[in-house]
């Protein structure tokens, strides 16, 4: 081939590689928004990815070179077809994905074992297609660049590390540049184009080199290429494990470092980008070495995984680190040998033929597909997020160590079985993951399948000390103000309240304060593990529990709200922190609001409660919240005036009048309102709650384009905007 074909070729799974992550977060995204914001549901996702390309990759492999023969039509055109129907994806998967969360709207709670099977296969019969035709990229372009030389026996890895390029890339560009500014839909589109364009210049390419009936008696004939690796057994068990663990791993560091990082789109592509740019860089000086004559012999490799692997948990103990840096610097070496060991096995075991390739490939995928499955359904619920990391290194150790008995014995490979033996003792005995750090400090500490919830008392002579944090992040500390999130939007009713529904159960302590009012109350929460917590937090927890007045379920609160057809005199919420965090805006958006008013009575409130955060997202919610709902009043928080109390409804509000509001308020309603107050005086503490009313008219008066929808999440995707504003010193915090 000439260097020009092969820098096109290159650029072609470059721009490959950049849609497959384009459409990994946005199909994320959009499963989130359908099944849940649950570690399962990424999981999922990701394992669909990768069955996708090990189903591609094996059937592309095996059926590609005998259907070019039989038909004498070159690879690429093939691989034109598969880029075409890839792109036809960026269409279908969000239609497959609203048609399947129709399918489920009459499954049990999202914590059943029936939920996550049928949830499970419906991502999958969504997704699968359009994964298998990107799996199939692989083989097809092999099988053209030896139709063209055949004496090219280190395709994959010259594939493999343009397709790494081109993740990084993806993954970069759309968490901080496409979707703030043209949104997921348009992102996808944007793909889709990339992938059209990819196809049709593979036609001109194919029309330019023809399968020639002559390459057809040079497939047949044996390969120049250099002999496959003389065992290939363990090569493929190496393949599979390093797939398992690797994306595992993934999925315990996004869990693990979201304290260090924060909740936010950014932290999650920040991790990503690491670990693709760590792969890329191994995989560019195995080429390196290859085209030196040098590359780095199997067993070093494998030494120095089996030491590597276990930085992460050595260097993140919250007593020593805890910052970004430390996290991505733990994570490149493990990342980087990968990316040098990954394409050498598979260039060794199949001497650059497509069908070989395919199958070694398809094997370390399958290792990448139940590696997060079985840490998500089996291991996190179960151990800590230290002792999952340490699960997942140690078959690197036992590689190593099954090769060094049949290696001649060396320096190198006593040198690196001590380092590994030292780490893996330290690991165990002295290392502390940041959920045992609390622990040690008297901490609860309760995991499920979603998250790791850590109940603390910081301050242990005060009970107002408590705090709840869920997967690092500090959620809520008991405070008067989740109380007014009840009692609150229930004074505004019309009429005395019979129901109410919060989402977002937290401390449970805005359900313990609905319940105080002798009415009906369903409290839906994403988390198991927060709702088993209550009673760390209320003496009264039990007794309220057995009300049979309540009703709390474990389930996704949009998804709640899109299956039931009860109505609620109130529907009261508070977001995760932060406002930015991913997710948070599937109960910020247009689309959450007009669904939200469906299930209010008539004269029926909803109260929104914005904690603090940029001016622009404050601007933006409240715009979501008025196209909703012609009536919306704003009340600054009681509590050093932090934070604003939304009520939305769409009948007029009525003008407060403290005395009729006592009146209306039960006496137990009266005291739990009264309860953590030296002096408690229900009417003074009424009047001060609504002492001020802050005028909407200021918070709209805001470009009138800014909002919150599904497609455009305006609060998570910031970058852009936030940099301009603080170069310009326009940007503002609201409190």
């Amino acid at each position: 081939m000439t260097k020009k074909l092969t820098a096109i070729l290159y650029l072609l799974f470059f721009v490959s590689g950049f849609c497959g992550l384009l459409y990994q977060v946005v199909w994320l995204r959009l499963a989130f928004a359908a099944y849940g914001i649950i570690t399962p549901v990424m999981s999922i996702v990701i394992s669909v990815f990768m069955l996708g390309l090990a189903v591609g990759s094996f059937v592309g492999g095996r059926w590609i070179v005998p259907l070019t023969r039989r038909l004498r039509v070159s690879a690429i055109l093939f691989y034109a077809a598969a880029e075409i129907l890839i792109g036809a994806g960026a269409f279908m998967v969000p239609v497959l994905f609203a048609h399947g969360t129709r399918l489920l709207f009459n499954i049990e709670q999202m914590n059943s074992v029936n939920y996550l099977l049928f949830s499970g296969a419906v991502i999958a019969a969504a997704m699968l297609p359009w994964c298998v035709m990107m799996g199939l990229t692989f083989p097809f372009m092999m099988a053209f660049i030896r139709e063209n030389q055949r004496d090219n026996n280190q395709s994959f890895s010259f594939l493999y590390q343009a397709n790494v390029l081109g993740a990084i890339t993806g993954t970069l560009l759309t968490a901080y540049v496409l979707v703030e500014l043209y949104g997921f839909r348009m992102s996808s589109y944007i793909a889709a184009l990339c992938n059209f364009s990819i196809a049709l210049t593979s036609i001109l390419i194919g029309i330019r080199h023809p399968f020639k009936a002559a390459s057809a008696a040079v497939e047949a004939a044996p390969s120049p290429a250099a002999p496959p690796t003389a065992r290939p057994m363990l090569t493929l068990v190496i393949l599979f494990t390093t797939g398992f663990s690797s994306m595992a791993m993934e999925v315990v560091w996004i869990r693990a470092y979201t304290i260090i990082f924060g909740n936010t789109i950014y932290a999650f592509a920040a991790i990503l980008a690491a670990y693709l740019a760590a792969t890329w860089i191994g995989s560019y000086y195995y080429r390196k070495h290859l085209s030196e004559g040098a590359p780095f012999d199997t067993s070093k490799l494998v030494a120095m995984l089996a030491a590597v692997s276990f930085f992460p948990v050595l260097l993140n103990d919250p007593r020593i680190a805890g910052n970004p840096l430390m996290v991505i610097l733990s994570i490149i070496p493990f990342c980087a040998v990968l990316g040098y060991l990954t394409p050498k096995l598979i260039d060794e075991y199949s001497g650059g033929a497509p069908k070989e390739a395919a199958r070694a490939y398809a094997i370390n995928v399958i290792g990448c597909i139940l590696g997060p499955l079985i840490v998500s359904y089996f291991t996190l619920p179960v151990i800590s997020l230290r002792f999952n990391m340490i699960v997942l290194a140690l078959p690197f150790a036992a590689i190593f160590y099954y090769i060094r008995k049949n290696a001649q014995r060396t320096d190198w490979f006593v040198t690196m079985g001590i380092i590994t033996a030292s780490f893996i003792y330290f690991t165990l005995t002295t290392n502390l993951s940041y959920e045992e750090y609390f622990m040690k400090q008297g901490a609860e500490i309760r995991r499920d399948y979603a998250s790791t919830v850590v109940s603390t008392t910081p301050e242990k002579d005060r009970g107002d000390g408590k705090q709840l944090i869920v997967n690092g992040i500090p959620v809520t500390v008991l405070t008067g103000i989740t109380k007014h999130m009840a009692h609150i939007p229930l004074l505004f009713t019309e009429g005395q309240p019979r129901s109410a529904l919060v989402i977002c159960f937290g401390m449970g302590t805005t359900y313990r304060s609905l319940m105080s009012w002798g009415i009906d109350v369903t409290a839906v929460e994403l988390m198991p593990s927060v709702v088993d917590a209550f009673g760390y937090y209320h003496k009264d927890a039990g007794e309220i529990l057995k009300n049979p007045n309540g009703h709390i379920l474990v389930d996704d609160g949009r998804r709640f709200l899109a299956r039931t057809k009860q109505t609620f005199d109130v529907i009261t919420l508070d977001h995760s922190p932060p406002i930015e965090g991913a997710g948070v805006s599937l109960i910020l958006s247009e689309e959450f609001y007009e669904l939200a008013k469906k299930h209010l009575n008539d004269g029926g409130v909803l109260h929104q409660w914005f904690h603090m955060g940029e001016d622009k997202i404050l601007y933006a919610m409240t715009r979501a919240i008025v196209k909703s709902f012609p009536y919306v009043k704003v009340y600054k928080s009681l509590a050093n005036r932090q934070g604003f109390h939304f009520i939305a409804s769409m009948k007029p509000i009525k003008p407060v009048n403290v005395a009729e509001f006592v009146k209306k308020m039960p006496q137990k309603a009266q005291e739990d309102l009264v309860e953590w107050f030296i002096n408690p005086d229900t009417e003074s503490i009424i009047k001060q709650i609504f002492d001020f009313e802050f005028d909407i008219r200021y918070i709209l008066k805001d470009d009138k384009r800014l909002t919150i929808t599904d497609d455009r999440p305006f609060n998570e995707y910031y970058f852009i905007r936030r940099a301009v504003a603080k170069i310009n010193g326009t940007y503002v915090e609201v409190e």
